[in-house]
């Protein structure tokens, strides 16, 4: 990571490692053919589509969250595109379906309200989610079977679903229980829902484990998903699908930033034309802290300094981090892990420009694939 020289760039910018994400490819790709699954990209987490073409070499299609997340995987991708959301607009679903093969219904009353128009464009796999009241996950804001969840329907009220719509049209189950968690987690969560709809496992076609599969960080067990596949696979004899967004880009790109100014009060503080809450928001909403090249920990090196943004939020602070040297104006600060959930999530709040999209490809090129200004600030508004 160390060998890229961001020195003459302009910032702030995300740059995406073209080599590291061909990386992580071919990992899930090689769980794909061990297995026979099929591996879609979530693009909730990750939706560069300047890359798509790329991604469609290793992987099955695209998972979508909305009808312009579909339409986006339909023409930037052109494999299967599947979709879920707690509730589909009417006025978008003639669209859903011109570009959609597989829907997921959060309820058999959703299934129900489009079942005629379903019928009629013919082709459409339809699957429910299900929540198996069963989640690793300690963060409520992303934990989908956390109490009172709006995500998918508990085993009760699926019963009761059957019972007053039956299963006819319902190709799939789907459940998402995880956020980057290891396959021993998923291995627990397999037994649950095992132990719960397996009864309705086999009248299904296919089963997608949604996402939070960290299957390309380093010491995942691979040979334990593995397993899991194989186990619902050959058990019920279904297709078995995965959803994993973090894992297409986990460590494939950098936020590059500069140093606008140094201050002190009670210590040393850096002001960056980079924001948490604008250009990185998980910082602030998970919470948690961004690595950067050459910087360590508070009190770690010689230099503790904390980093904060140019925007009027109080609390749009990054971090605590400490340097071998004092930080000045014009130092370049490379946050690493910053190509899922940051140009998917970024705004212009207090009119702060967007970071400029950079592809470092594989040949060893900077490639500006967007630019942004004050028309796309302006145009949200």
């Amino acid at each position: 990571m160390s060998k890229l020289d961001f020195s003459g760039l302009k910032t702030p910018c995300y740059v995406v490692d073209e080599s590291l994400l061909i990386k992580n490819l071919e990992i899930l790709s090689s769980v794909e053919k061990k297995t026979g699954c099929r591996i879609l990209l979530a693009q909730k987490g990750f939706s560069m589509y300047e890359v798509y073409p790329l991604i469609k070499q290793y992987l099955s299609g695209a998972a979508s969250s909305s009808l312009f997340e579909a339409r986006l995987a339909f023409e930037e991708m052109g494999k299967e595109v599947h979709i879920y959301s707690p509730a589909y607009r009417k006025d978008e679903f003639d669209e859903i379906l011109k570009y959609c093969g597989h829907i997921v219904f959060n309820s058999f009353s959703q299934f129900a309200k489009f079942k005629e128009k379903i019928k009629k464009a013919g082709k459409v796999h339809c699957g429910i989610r299900i929540n198996p009241e069963y989640s690793e996950i300690k963060t409520d804001i992303y934990n989908p079977c956390a109490r009172n969840s709006r995500m998918g329907v508990t085993l009760e009220c699926f019963e009761e679903g059957v019972s007053q719509y039956g299963m006819e049209g319902i190709d799939g189950i789907h459940f998402h229980t995880m956020c980057e968690q290891n396959s021993d987690t998923l291995e627990r969560t397999i037994k649950i829902v095992d132990k719960k709809f397996g009864k309705y496992l086999k009248f299904v076609k296919w089963v997608n484990f949604g996402g939070g599969h960290h299957i390309t960080k380093d010491g995942y067990d691979i040979e334990k998903l593995i397993d899991c596949i194989l186990f619902i696979k050959n058990k019920y004899d279904v297709d078995v699908y995965l959803e994993p967004g973090e894992a297409v880009a986990l460590n494939a790109g950098f936020l590059v930033s500069t140093v606008l100014e140094t201050m002190r009060n009670g210590m040393d503080i850096a002001i960056l034309d980079a924001s948490a809450a604008c250009h990185m928001p998980d910082v602030l909403e998970m919470p948690y802290r961004p690595e950067i090249i050459g910087a360590g920990k508070q009190g770690e090196r010689k230099f503790t300094f904390r980093l904060g943004s140019a925007t009027c939020l109080s609390g749009d602070i990054i971090g605590d981090y400490s340097f071998d040297k004092p930080l000045k104006e014009g130092d370049r600060l490379v946050f690493l892990d910053m190509a899922h959930y940051s140009m998917v999530k970024n705004n212009t709040f207090n009119g702060i420009n967007l970071p400029d999209i950079l592809l470092y490809t594989k040949e060893g090129e900077f490639k500006t694939v967007k630019s942004f200004g004050y028309e796309d600030f302006k145009s949200r508004l």
